[in-house]
């Protein structure tokens, strides 16, 4: 039996999917949400290629747009969001954060120390500057995402942290009152999925939701 139209989705479309509540706000949360899951089993990565996540972090601020991440950068990344991804999902189901996600965000946080040693040099003399140098764009890029979200986990907004509840969606979101879901789009297909299951719901039968 087919299952309705509204609960199918173009993968071109995902383009057009607006970012999750709160995902402006943490680029953490944006982080999390470069994996998207599609109905039917279809996955999108936007960090999925050297290419796609220097344009991602270009996008963020994180990186300049000729970075030129190759694979083995692009896969710190990648890692970094499962990472996250693990904390969010522990937070929003107030159980405890697992120790591995935990040492993975403080590797990243220690990446890049952000006090500023003192330098000489015969030009210029005494000064200040970061002990990192310019070219460790990542380390710069994974250490500002931790540190996001561990802002966000400890935060104001820690308790407000939701997974989306329409299947197969696996975005999270900053939940406003009752919301259940990351866009209209996935409570349109949830509304559209249990509508079918209602119609596909043998005739006599009682319903036990």
């Amino acid at each position: 039996m087919d299952e309705p139209s509204a609960y199918h989705e173009n993968v071109d479309d995902t383009a057009a999917l607006p970012p999750a509540p709160g995902a402006e706000q943490y680029v953490a949360l944006a982080l999390a949400n470069t994996t998207i899951a599609l109905p039917g089993g279809q996955f999108i990565d936007l960090l999925g290629t050297p290419g796609a996540a220097t344009d991602w972090l270009a996008e963020q601020g994180l990186a300049p747009v000729d970075a030129g991440l190759q694979e083995m950068c692009a896969g710190l990344v990648r890692s970094l969001r499962e990472q996250v991804r693990v904390l969010l999902a522990s937070r929003s189901c107030s159980d405890p954060a697992p120790q591995s996600a935990l040492n993975a965000v403080n590797e990243a946080l220690s990446k890049a120390p952000t006090a500023e040693l003192l330098r000489w040099d015969p030009a210029r003399g005494l000064y200040r500057t970061a002990s990192h140098p310019i070219t460790q764009i990542v380390e710069h890029a994974l250490a500002t995402l931790a540190a996001n979200a561990a802002d966000l986990v400890t935060g104001p907004d820690a308790e407000r942290i939701a997974a989306c509840g329409s299947p197969p969606c696996t975005r999270f979101f900053l939940r406003n009152g009752r919301r259940q879901w990351c866009s209209v789009r996935c409570g349109d297909r949830a509304r559209a999925a249990r509508a079918y299951a209602r119609r596909a719901q043998p005739a006599g039968s009682v319903s036990r939701s």
